[in-house]
């Protein structure tokens, strides 16, 4: 019956997957009625801790996107590239990790993408280097900000087994940073320049080529806004890596329990909802940011589609694996034992049929957990939860590839063969690797 039952799970994975958007979500949704309904297994249930602390994060997102801050972050990454034109396949990566890591979401480098290309055109350099590695780089900057929905996710699961945040930092962050300095070498020097370039010099010759158009200035209160909210947002990301570093910071309360009263210290992910809430509402009170702007937002309809996607699919697999958990673990335990990497994987093959790292942490590592995979372990593999590379259908590898005047940056005819394979599987591979020998070194 198990595989009547994977086949059923893979099938509204893959459908999903197919219709993008909430579809994965509400696909997963047949699944488990089936699950439930017609195959009597256990309903599960979606979790909710790390759903509560990633509405809060995209809430205090969607603010600073109404106040202006988001576009202010993508003003400093653009005066940051633009001073060292002709390195531009290297600023443009670690500027991009930079932006992703503050922000904790990739939805940020939509705008900074044509900037790139534009950059690099008039630095001779293929487009195709910066914007690839820029691209890849965003998704590494996610596995390493303690704000994104899949670090969230991560934290969640394994802070239970006494892996806190700022060990997690500590991993996550070299290893990423690192391994996008790698990726950015992989295609430091691929392709012609575009002076050598034949059909570049087709295109420009035909007029095809359009000057990018200028970018937005802020001043007034408009700037002010923007600062501020900025600041804020950057204050209430290290006051939540200040309350992961110092537990004493949470504080302890009291609460009824009988004839008495039970002291209990607030748990980390709630201290996460507090502050990226209040946040949110410092950022509409003081700086100007419109609740309706904020909820009609680009960030805040992904942010959306991004909780229904986790809802859906984890509580799926919540089903799937409460009945069947005995099964799949001593049938799959000793080979992960044995062949470890095997996690890796299988986190890599599912966030890419996702394109949600989050989702696949949700779904998989509480099955690592429950096999008693050393939290360190399962923390090096976390890069691998950046398969969004892997199929050319993730918004921001469209977005590179339409911004790209150029035509240097591409789908392959293959499909596989695009541009953003060689830096995508080079970086993930690195960052696994730095983050296994960081990992031991914290054991």
């Amino acid at each position: 019956m198990i595989w009547v039952e994977i086949v059923v799970l893979l099938a509204c994975i893959a459908v999903g997957a197919r219709l993008g958007g909430i579809g994965i979500g509400t696909t997963a949704g047949i699944g488990l009625f089936i699950f439930v309904f017609l195959f009597g297994l256990p309903p599960g249930g979606p979790p909710a801790a790390v759903i509560g602390m990633i509405i809060a994060v995209i809430t205090a997102l969607a603010a600073l996107e109404a106040a202006g801050g988001l576009n202010y972050l993508v003003a400093l990454g653009e005066s940051i590239m633009r001073r060292r034109p002709q390195a531009i396949t290297f600023v443009a990566p670690l500027v991009t990790y930079a932006l992703v890591f503050a922000s904790g979401t990739t939805h940020v480098i939509y705008a900074l993408l044509p900037i790139i290309a534009e950059l690099a055109r008039k630095a001779d350099i293929p487009p195709q280097r910066p914007l690839s590695i820029s691209v890849v780089a965003g998704f590494q900057g996610v596995r390493a900000s303690p704000i994104s929905a899949a670090t969230v996710a991560m934290l969640g699961f394994l802070a239970p087994a006494g892996f806190s945040l700022p060990m997690l930092l500590a991993v996550t962050i070299p290893s990423t940073f690192l391994a996008v300095i790698v990726g950015a070498l992989s295609v430091a020097w691929r392709g012609k320049r575009l002076s050598e370039d034949v059909a570049y010099q087709a295109r420009l010759a035909s007029g095809a080529i359009k000057p990018l158009e200028a970018s937005t200035k802020l001043d007034g209160t408009a700037l002010f806004s923007a600062r501020g909210s900025t600041l804020l947002f950057l204050v209430g990301i290290l006051g939540v890596i200040l309350i992961g570093m110092i537990p004493s910071l949470r504080p302890i309360y009291g609460a009824a329990a009988g004839d008495g009263i039970e002291t209990d210290q607030v748990s980390m992910g709630t201290a996460i909802m507090i502050v990226m809430i209040a946040v949110s509402g410092v950022t509409m009170v003081c700086f100007g940011a419109s609740p309706h702007v904020a909820v009609k937002g680009a960030v805040m309809r992904n942010g959306i589609t991004a909780i229904i996607s986790i809802i859906g699919v984890s509580w799926l697999g919540s089903s799937f694996f409460d009945g069947n958990r005995t099964a799949i673990v001593s049938g799959i335990s000793g080979f992960v034992q044995v062949h470890p990497s095997a996690f890796a994987v299988g986190l890599f093959l599912l966030s890419s049929l996702l394109f949600s790292a989050a989702a696949a942490v949700v779904v998989l590592v509480p099955v690592g957990v429950a096999l008693g995979m050393p939290a360190p372990l399962l923390v090096a593999f976390y890069p691998a939860a950046s398969g969004n590379f892997f199929l050319p259908t993730y918004g921001t590898l469209l977005a590179a590839v339409s911004f790209d005047q150029t035509g240097t940056t591409r789908i392959g005819s293959w499909v596989l063969d695009h541009s953003f394979m060689r830096p995508g599987l080079v970086t993930m591979v690195s960052a696994i690797v730095i983050a296994m020998g960081i990992s031991a070194a914290l054991r």
